[in-house]
């Protein structure tokens, strides 16, 4: 690893393997999940989570869920290190690395998280992982099977649609 800061500043990941990740770059993105996990604001279901989000380039953004007294404007993890990685304007990711508290299964994305993450791609890796750095290596396609994305809206569509209600 180049750098490991946290806060405001981006934390950087040296892989010299091409395509696919190394084990020693899965290990440290999913221990800067698990770092970012500790800063989850979850008062109110102690579930705490935790995300590192791998860009092309390297780039490391990290996110942990912040829930609300309005249950529904709560923010996981996984959107939060994504909308970091799109606020300093970067669209594609190499991989995300997603952990919690549960030490009996791989943590996975919420509906509503794959679809984010659908959003920049079918084709890039998620690492569901567990507290003690065991993980499930799946793609996005592979969570959002058979799934909607911005391709799909310049597909041929009918237009003279009655309104019959």
């Amino acid at each position: 690893m180049d750098k490991v800061k946290f806060g405001a500043e981006v934390m950087h990941i040296k892989d010299l393997s091409g395509g696919q990740l190394t084990q020693d770059t899965v290990k440290k993105l999913i221990l800067q999940s698990q770092e970012a996990k500790k800063q989850a604001y979850c008062p109110y279901s102690k579930f705490r989570v935790g995300a590192a989000l791998l860009t092309l380039d390297h780039r490391v953004f990290t996110g942990c869920n912040v829930e609300n007294a309005c249950y529904n404007l709560g923010l996981c993890a996984e959107r939060n290190a994504i909308s970091k990685a799109v606020s300093e304007g970067y669209r594609a990711f190499k991989a995300i690395a997603i952990t919690s508290d549960l030490s009996d299964h791989f943590i996975s994305p919420c509906g509503g998280c794959r679809q984010f993450m659908r959003e920049f791609g079918p084709n890039w890796d998620v690492y569901l992982s567990k507290p003690d750095g065991s993980y499930l290596k799946m793609t996005v396609d592979e969570l959002l099977p058979v799934s909607f994305g911005p391709e799909d809206l310049s597909m041929s569509k009918v237009f003279n649609i009655p309104n019959e209600f």
